[in-house]
């Protein structure tokens, strides 16, 4: 049955499936840039969609009587699978695969009782949808892409008879036929006698719809067979006359140079200065896709001039999550052949000021902002780019604890060697990486890290937003929390106040060092008032301030 349910299955098969085929789908990554990132990029927007629809589940189970637990709507969702995809998007393929899951919401968010004998013809349309939507999304389609295997299983989608297993499937076995075509439609996938990788990611995703549409929980080894084979073998003689000249569709030009930089950000702007963004950017670059809608967008394109991208981004409306790779430093065969350092450290940051910080000391640093955690993919994409034999994984978040764990074993099985530090706030990150010492043996270094980051209590001011129940009684909207190793201890009105309050407390029992970690848009008078607070009421214990721009906390507290 096509519900809520269904959707929930979809996403968990077809985060399997790519999280088994990551490493293949990477291996033939050839276009539009060869830089083996495919897999990895269509694996960690899944898991973002998948994470988002899980989020819907937890809210009904939470909200509604304990039994039994209520169940989301259809419409509930697949508009939590599109937007977690669209926040998740990474690289070109993601990113049209988040606009294909938009456009089939569209479609079974508008109706109200998917099930029965209507669910076949509600997934046709879906999927037609879905084609059309990734169409206008890329500024100039190609064929022989994850467009044309998008195309192939739409169109054998409505001319499938039966209800909803039936058309998946029909979909699903056209899309494996159309992916083992492709390098006779682009040259550079003839020429390299591999399939389109994103092609064969789309492949693995609506393998999953069929299989959760049909009950299955697990891909037949027949079907993965065929799949694998498709990805190794050259179904169509390659060559010029090979390839048809569709319409709308511009061939890369040979000999044309890769542009520099891939650009990719989330953008909040009206349709309307999209549109225009679109046309600018256009002109910059090339591999443009701008998805999204109501007034959300994510955005990706190739250029030469990342700050120009950037820049129209600012122009158009309010641009973040912004990402920026240089093609030269991690696609190149030269990058990835290099001797791998002997170890490095892996931390979380929630503020721009404290990435440079951790960056400075020589950190790979990943960006969390508020309520977007980093998904374990995106853990285990930083711990490979920090290229080295050993691992320091900082977490900085107790939320993030499974998934730090899980990242950290995925790294293992690749024969990078990773000890997880459970450090639950930036601070106690802080106090890690300012012991870490290269030069020691590895236990001794993630000895003396991990005690660094015990021995450092932290705490946190926050803004509630509403009236609620604490351990230190009832807060009201707009007044200030203190919270202390995550457990609300002062509540107050004024931030600087009741971070004395807060220090007080935490110094009542004992401490020769705090740390003040600002947010975005404190002014630095509440570090000075702070300051003097210290100097004066605890002698002998020494401040040190940091600008962290977090956008989560306005203030966040170490006492060592």
């Amino acid at each position: 049955m096509l519900d809520a349910t269904a959707v929930r299955t979809w996403c968990a098969l077809a985060l399997d499936a790519l999280g088994r085929a990551r490493e293949e789908i990477d291996a033939i990554n050839v276009y539009p840039v060869a830089d083996g990132d495919t897999g990895t990029n269509l694996y960690l927007t899944v898991e973002s969609a998948a994470r988002a629809v899980e989020a819907v589940f937890d809210g009904h189970a939470t909200a509604g009587p304990a039994s039994p637990a209520p169940l989301p709507s259809l419409p509930d969702a697949v508009r939590a699978m599109a937007h977690g995809a669209l926040i998740g998007a990474r690289g070109n393929s993601g990113t049209i695969l988040a606009q294909l899951l938009r456009g089939m919401a569209e479609v079974l968010a508008a109706q109200e009782h998917p099930g029965g004998p209507d669910g076949g013809e509600l997934l046709r349309r879906a999927l037609r949808r879905a084609v059309e939507s990734a169409y206008e999304g890329v500024a100039r389609p190609v064929e022989g892409t994850v467009l044309t295997v998008a195309t192939a299983a739409a169109k054998a989608a409505a001319d499938a008879p039966g209800g909803a297993p039936e058309v998946a499937r029909a979909a699903d076995e056209a899309a494996r036929t159309a992916l083992a075509i492709t390098p006779g439609q682009l040259d550079v996938l003839g020429r390299a006698g591999v399939v389109d990788a994103g092609g064969l990611g789309l492949v693995e995703v609506l393998g999953a719809l069929s299989r959760a549409l049909s009950g299955e929980t697990a891909a037949p080894e027949a079907a993965r067979e065929r799949r694998h084979r498709a990805a190794q073998q050259v179904a169509v003689e390659p060559g010029p006359q090979a390839r048809p000249a569709a319409a709308g569709c511009r061939p890369e030009p040979a000999g044309r140079a890769t542009p520099a930089f891939e650009v990719i950000y989330l953008l909040e702007a009206d349709d309307s200065a999209v549109a225009r963004l679109r046309t600018r950017l256009d002109a910059l670059g090339d591999s443009l896709v701008v998805v999204g809608g109501d007034g959300l967008w994510n955005v990706h394109v190739h250029v030469d001039d990342a700050g120009a991208a950037v820049e129209a981004g600012i122009d158009a409306g309010r641009p973040h999550r912004v990402r920026i790779t240089h093609f030269g430093s991690t696609g190149e065969p030269a990058a990835r052949t290099r001797e791998p350092a002997q170890r490095a450290v892996v931390t979380v940051v929630p503020g721009d000021g404290l990435a440079g910080l951790c960056a400075e000391a020589g950190a790979t640093v990943v960006p969390a902002g508020p309520g977007e955690p980093p998904a374990s993919g995106e853990l285990v994409a930083a711990i490979r780019r920090a290229h080295a034999r050993e691992v320091v994984l900082l977490p900085n978040d107790p939320e993030l604890r499974h998934t730090a764990a899980a990242a950290a074993e995925q790294a293992r099985t690749e024969g990078v060697r990773v000890a997880l530090v459970p450090t639950r706030s930036a601070v106690q990150g802080i106090a890690a990486l300012a012991v870490h010492e290269p030069g020691r043996r590895f236990d001794e270094d993630v000895v003396a890290m991990t005690a660094a980051a015990g021995a450092t209590r932290y705490a946190e001011l926050a803004v509630a937003e509403r009236q609620s129940w604490t351990m230190a009684g009832v807060c009201q909207a707009g007044d200030v929390l203190g919270l202390i190793d995550g457990d609300v201890a002062v509540i107050g009105t004024e931030l600087a106040a009741t971070a004395e309050t807060v220090l007080d407390r935490m110094l009542a029992a004992g401490g020769e060092m705090v740390t003040l970690v600002l947010g975005a848009g404190v002014p630095g008078s509440v570090a000075d008032r702070l300051e003097r607070h210290v100097r004066d009421g605890h002698l002998a214990v020494d401040t040190v301030v940091y600008r962290g721009g977090q956008q989560s906390a306005p203030l966040l507290i170490g006492v060592e």
